[in-house]
């Protein structure tokens, strides 16, 4: 998930190779100091030698079980377990759009052997927000790489008189206020989405939130307790699939290839456009050597046809991005929800 409003760009950018084959091979990686949660140059300069890594990693993710979140995380950790000889153990701490698990990321050890899912907008906004009390700032997290992007989308109960954008509009104009759409939280993806297309249209539809995540989410909207249920491409595909749910559109410039047949919201006129991302950070300070290791070894899983098919499968758009790369686009698109959030601020 980034929530990214207008990036849609989806790079699988080269993987560097040859630091990650030396450190595996050698099993031993020259480490000096910290990162310090930027991602960027490092202040190594020639520290003590170690092995990385030498024991389990635990992978924190901010959402449920069997959201795309999780799917995604659960992919990369297996994947990684061969690449980098080491297992890895999935733990699932959902709450607070991830402010729990951004939480005990930033507490942990920066050893290498902590690391977390990264989710846009909830690791920008839950800093952003006063409100939300966080305990860390965007220094206290050092970027590792980015998985995935993927659009928003809007879907409706298979026997819906809603059918298109311009439905949903008319719809929203004629009631306002009485359509409930789900969301995952204040400031998520979806409440941007929702306070966005406001902006464009007019048409007022009343946010639920579920903080626990799109499964909540999901299990809400198929109960009959909203009428819209705003999720990721990758959480909607397959129940549209098994003809649990209908998406109406696409909160992107070009139709997804998941989903050909479901148009934009663009193509009915209405400016709106919203992608969500999922990364990986580690807590700042941890040593660039290791960053890097953990970086190189996913871009050389995610360059792999299977491991892409894999990906594809599950209705995960991949778009990798290198540590320093992603820290890059943590910087962009922290600014651009900046400028957004009054948006949300108005629509609580």
């Amino acid at each position: 998930m980034s929530s990214t409003p207008r990036i849609s760009r989806r790079a699988l950018a080269a993987p560097a190779l040859g630091l990650t084959a030396t450190l595996l091979f050698s099993g031993c990686a020259n480490v000096g100091g910290g990162s310090g949660g930027s991602g960027g140059s490092s202040d190594s300069g020639g520290g003590a030698s170690v092995d990385y890594p030498t024991g389990p990693i635990t992978l924190v993710v901010g959402f449920s079980a069997g959201g795309s979140t999780d799917t995604g995380a659960r992919l990369m950790a297996t994947a990684l377990e061969e690449k980098l000889g080491t297992s890895f153990t999935v733990v699932n701490k959902p709450g607070a759009n991830s402010q729990l698990a951004y939480t005990e990321l930033t507490q942990s050890e920066p050893d290498g052997y902590t690391m977390s899912t990264i989710n846009f907008p909830s690791a920008i906004m839950t800093v952003i927000d006063e409100s939300r009390g966080a305990t860390y700032t965007r220094e206290d997290f050092a970027p590792v790489a980015l998985q995935v992007i993927d659009p928003t989308a809007i879907a409706v109960a298979p026997d819906s008189d809603i059918e298109t954008p311009e439905d949903l509009i008319a719809a929203a104009e004629a009631a306002p206020g009485e359509l409930r759409a789900t969301t995952t939280g204040v400031a998520s993806n979806e409440h941007f989405a929702l306070a966005m297309l406001e902006k464009a249209t007019g048409a007022k539809i009343a946010p639920v939130h579920f903080a626990d995540g799109a499964s909540a989410a999901t299990t809400a909207f198929l109960g009959g307790n909203t009428e819209l249920l705003l999720a990721n491409i990758s959480d909607l595909q397959s129940l549209q699939e098994s003809g649990e749910l209908r998406i109406i559109g696409v909160m992107d410039e070009e139709r997804s290839d998941f989903v050909p047949d479901v148009p934009t919201f663009a193509e009915a006129g209405i400016d709106v456009s919203l992608s969500s991302s999922r990364g990986y950070a580690f807590p700042a300070g941890t040593p660039d050597e290791v960053i890097t290791t953990v970086s190189d070894a996913m871009g050389e899983v995610m360059a792999t046809p299977e491991f892409e098919e894999k990906m594809t499968q599950q209705g995960l758009a991949p778009a990798y991005k290198d540590s320093e790369e992603y820290a890059e686009y943590w910087t962009e698109t922290q600014a651009l929800f900046e400028e957004l959030y009054p948006l949300v601020r108005e629509a609580k």
